[in-house]
């Protein structure tokens, strides 16, 4: 059966009942990239998610837990052969991580060489307060004939955004990011052939709960208002960039 929704970020494992969630994403009909926040997380995705007709699980290292997780990157290299996907995986500057930014920094270089020898990877990039960091890592270490990057809740600048863009990159959005003018601005200035949808659960809420794997509706629709596209175009648009980015 073909997608009819793509949620290219979200941890199912973070919710309580992983085979649950995954079973959400298949009732939804959507393309899903379960992403892991370490090495350790991988195995037990893939065990659940191996008669998933549209969940594909991604092998993380999160830059939020680099400081008590770096030794993990061992195990990182160990299990990259086994998936093309790779997530989530990137920098963060923000203050409550910013003391672990030269060891993030180490490792996320290791990720994107070992990601550029192995070639034809998928990486779901974390860039908190740091996209310019990141830009600079993966115009360094992994051109785009060798892997696809993609920007997951991009909050940097529309300069940066163009930077992104020039280096190839894809942005997936989610419903929180229209709600701040610096996320609107951004959405509204990418070329629609690189726009992919998310959900980021379950840290995004929806009337206090958890936000539900797959359910990037309102993402869409939210997308199409700010485009001025209709709602099903916009659906469609993203399937085929998908498509694309996967081809």
């Amino acid at each position: 059966m073909r997608p009819e929704l793509v949620d290219f970020h979200c941890h199912l494992d973070l919710y309580p009942d992983l085979a649950e969630s995954i079973a959400a994403c298949d009732s939804r009909r959507a393309a899903t990239l379960a992403v892991t926040t370490t090495p350790k997380a991988f195995r037990r995705n893939v065990e659940l998610a191996a008669e998933s007709e549209f969940v594909r699980v991604a092998l993380g290292l999160h830059p939020q837990l680099v400081a008590e997780r770096a030794s993990e990157l061992i195990l990182f290299e160990s299990l990259l052969v086994e998936t093309r996907y790779v997530g989530e995986v990137g920098l963060d500057a923000g203050p409550g991580h910013y003391r672990s930014f030269e060891a993030q920094k180490r490792v996320f270089a290791r990720v994107l060489d070992l990601c550029e020898a192995a070639g034809d990877k998928v990486l779901s990039v974390h860039s908190v307060r740091a996209a310019t960091p990141v830009l600079d890592l993966v115009e360094r270490v992994l051109p785009r004939t060798r892997g696809a990057v993609i920007m997951h809740w991009f909050s940097g600048s529309v300069r940066e955004a163009e930077r992104a863009v020039a280096l190839g990159c894809y942005f997936s959005v989610n419903q929180r990011m229209f709600a701040s003018e610096n996320g609107r601005r951004i959405v509204s200035a990418l070329p629609p052939e690189l726009l992919l949808t998310e959900t980021d659960g379950p840290f995004i809420k929806v009337e206090r709960e958890p936000i539900k794997p797959g359910d990037v509706g309102q993402a869409v629709n939210m997308l199409a208002e700010l485009r001025g596209w209709e709602p099903e175009v916009t659906r469609s648009q993203v399937l085929s960039n998908l498509h694309e980015l996967l081809a």
